[in-house]
């Protein structure tokens, strides 16, 4: 089961969440069992990781919360924080791919969901342009996807994401395809935005130094079918910068999540 009404249930815990999984399991036509069972709750503003190697189940427990696909069992809950009004949606997806439209610029790129809506021109130019100043591409409004870099096309994509001013933002190992200082820079930019608007925000990685650099909280997949197999808070000073990922408490962190994760490889071998 499926739902996008607000969650409900006793406790402030309860209330705060922005997104739950209880019992949810994934098995596909062809008898592959890619999720779970698991269980999961993200809190309202919270950062986390789902961290694994490929073919763990990471992607496919974004796809059940974006109700791209219908999970075998269990229950999927998303919490709205407000209202949707025309144009707005309770989540926004970025993927691995920018999949920008090659014929049209930055901003008819960031403007779809928006035509998509049938929002008025006047409060479509307004978040376009807002969207582009939080991603720092103001001044290629007009570029086309060929003229960009490929950091440059995925703040594309990440302003089409934000444009509906979505509560919870999932993003699918959006920066593994870039060079080492092109994600590192996207990674310092994607928490600046974090801390400005407090989106709720699911991170799938297989990298163990993105996950302890970006999360609150890390979330450590077995291999196929996935389940969760140990979770790591990682209470570092904030604002995180290049000190902090220099650091010995940073270097700890990573050494016991790369830890917990070793199992999920070898079971990949055997």
């Amino acid at each position: 089961m499926t739902s996008t009404d607000p969650l409900s249930g006793p406790g402030d815990a309860m209330a705060a969440s922005a997104v739950r999984l209880r019992g949810v399991t994934k098995i596909y036509d062809n008898g592959v069992a890619a999720l779970g069972p698991i269980d999961l709750d993200v809190g309202r503003g919270e950062f986390v990781s789902l961290l694994g190697p490929s073919g763990c189940g990471k992607s496919t427990a974004l796809r059940l919360l974006a109700g791209l696909t219908a999970p075998t069992s269990g229950s999927v809950d998303v919490a709205r924080q407000r209202t949707e009004a025309s144009g707005t949606h309770a989540i926004g997806f970025v993927f691995q791919e920018p999949t920008l439209m090659p014929w049209a610029d930055v901003a008819g790129n960031v403007r779809l969901p928006l035509t998509l809506a049938n929002m008025s021109a006047a409060e479509a130019d307004r978040r376009v342009t807002a969207a582009l100043a939080q991603v720092g591409l103001v001044e290629f409004v007009h570029s086309y996807p060929r003229e960009l870099s490929g950091g440059m096309k995925m703040r594309v994509s990440l302003a089409r994401a934000l444009v509906t001013d979505p509560d919870i933002l999932l993003m699918d190992e959006p920066f593994a395809a870039l060079d080492e200082i092109t994600r590192f820079r996207l990674n310092n930019d994607l928490l600046a935005l974090w801390r400005d608007l407090r989106k709720t925000v699911i991170f799938v990685t297989h990298s163990v130094f993105e996950s302890v650099y970006l999360s609150e909280r890390v979330i450590v997949m077995s291999a196929r079918p996935g389940r969760i197999s140990a979770e790591f808070r990682i209470d570092a000073p904030e604002p995180r910068s290049e000190e902090f990922r220099t650091s010995a408490d940073y270097a700890g962190f990573c050494r016991k999540v790369s830890a917990a994760l070793a199992p999920a490889y070898e079971g990949q071998r055997a």
